[in-house]
């Protein structure tokens, strides 16, 4: 097992751990997910029936929302107690930027999978870098989305502000795609994607190359994006596709009990064989990146739980 060095927990934990005293958790927890059937609310599910095996008086109650930035309104507001994320959305909703006018009362639990940036033509189509889309009519994912918020960025990026802009979840931008209602979707998740997989043996399709805007979109809005890959294959496809990645967090309130904090967080990796989401290979936890939440602060009942199990 891999070691969590001591000292960046200690500087993690700082002035939190004291008061972690809780002596165990019994606790109603509201977690905003995804779209019904997506890999948010899949992993939220699974997430409730473990932490109520191993914690059998706390109960999670699985909220289906647009995904990230709803999400974190509703973390802000109240709505929600817990909640799956992108981590630029997340950023922003800690800073208080972007979409979001004031900060946001979160705390981090946990980095978890990676997801990849899809830009998703039909397959005969013209278009070969973002800079194309210009007058065209793109679905930039549902409102209130992480991937709306990351399209609208690379889109900014390549300098293209006249396309014909529809929001759209992923089953519906997938079937816009099949109808010819829309020129091109973007998607962020796993990568092979189950919908966009589907979507490739009955409609032929081609990933647009995404690589180099990474290093232009941690200039412009800090380090949570990286330089990855959809993997050769994925969709038909004969080699990689460089594509912009981003992490997902469990986050919460920042004013979350202790030990409900501190709970949740055991039951990531005590149950994280039963947690991985099929649409995101490698998303098995691994405690030496769970705790790289960047710019959100660790809980500090999450970074009780890290120093206890890892220091």
């Amino acid at each position: 097992m891999h070691t969590v060095p001591r000292r960046l927990l200690l500087a993690l934990a700082a002035g939190g751990l004291a008061g972690c005293s809780d002596p165990g958790p019994s606790a109603r927890v509201r977690l905003a997910t995804g779209p019904r059937g997506g890999p948010y609310a899949t992993f939220g599910s699974r997430l409730a029936t473990e932490a109520h095996r191993v914690h059998h008086g706390l109960t999670v109650r699985v909220l289906t929302t647009a995904a990230s930035v709803e999400n974190l309104r509703m973390l802000g507001d109240g709505r929600a107690d817990t909640a799956l994320t992108l981590a630029d959305s997340a950023a922003d909703a800690a800073a208080g930027r972007g979409t979001f006018r004031r900060p946001a009362p979160i705390a981090a639990l946990a980095r978890l999978y990676l997801n990849y940036l899809h830009l998703i033509v039909p397959a005969d189509s013209t278009i070969e870098h973002p800079a194309q889309l210009a007058g065209r009519t793109v679905s930039l994912g549902a409102a209130e989305s992480g991937t709306r918020a990351a399209a609208g960025r690379v889109l900014a990026t390549a300098g293209v502000r006249d396309i014909r802009a529809v929001r759209l979840g992923l089953g519906e931008s997938a079937d816009a795609l099949t109808r010819g209602s829309v020129d091109a979707f973007f998607w962020s998740g796993g990568a092979p994607t189950w919908a966009i997989s589907r979507l490739a043996r009955r409609h032929p399709l081609r990933l647009i190359p995404l690589g180099g805007f990474a290093r232009a979109l941690r200039a412009a809005h800090g380090p949570v994006y990286e330089e990855v890959s959809i993997p050769a294959g994925a969709y038909g496809t004969r080699k990689p596709t460089p594509t912009v990645g981003t992490p997902s967090y469990l986050v919460c309130r920042d004013r979350l009990a202790d030990g409900t904090a501190r709970a949740l967080t055991g039951v990531l990796f005590e149950r994280r064989d039963r947690l991985a989401v099929p649409d995101a290979p490698g998303s098995r936890l691994d405690e030496r990146y769970a705790i790289g939440t960047g710019t959100v602060p660790l809980h500090p009942g999450a970074a009780a739980y890290y120093r206890a199990a890892y220091g």
